[in-house]
């Protein structure tokens, strides 16, 4: 699936959850990089409640997030103008031991502007 990254265009998100539903068809196991690039689909075709699902599914196939993960779902967040949900990925990121980058403080504070919090993200 990262080879099919290009089909993170919003256009085409549906196509990459396809293609990601399909490795478990091929008996293939995603791995964190295949969780990353599908929620990435799912932020560019705007389906943040998607990107939702497929974090808690990395996570219940005991894989680990890395910084890359947190920031595109955080991202899919500011489209779906869920600015909570942001800060609470941004909190469980140390939690989980996971640092974050400028990337991921980014898209943090775009998903409180685009809530009308923009003080949250100066907090």
């Amino acid at each position: 699936i990262a080879e099919n990254n290009a089909s993170g265009k919003a256009s085409q998100w549906q196509s990459a959850l396809l293609l990601f539903a399909s490795m478990g068809l091929a008996v293939l196991e995603p791995n964190s990089i295949a969780y990353t690039s599908a929620i990435s689909a799912c932020e560019r075709g705007v389906e943040w409640q998607k990107a939702f699902v497929l974090l808690a599914d990395l996570h219940r196939a005991v894989l680990e997030p890395n910084t890359i993960t947190f920031s595109a779902a955080m991202s899919a967040c500011e489209k779906g103008v869920d600015w909570q949900k942001a800060l609470a990925l941004l909190a469980t990121m140390s939690w989980a031991q996971v640092k974050p980058d400028s990337i991921s403080y980014g898209a943090a504070m775009s998903a409180c502007k685009r809530g009308a919090e923009w003080q949250k993200a100066l907090a």
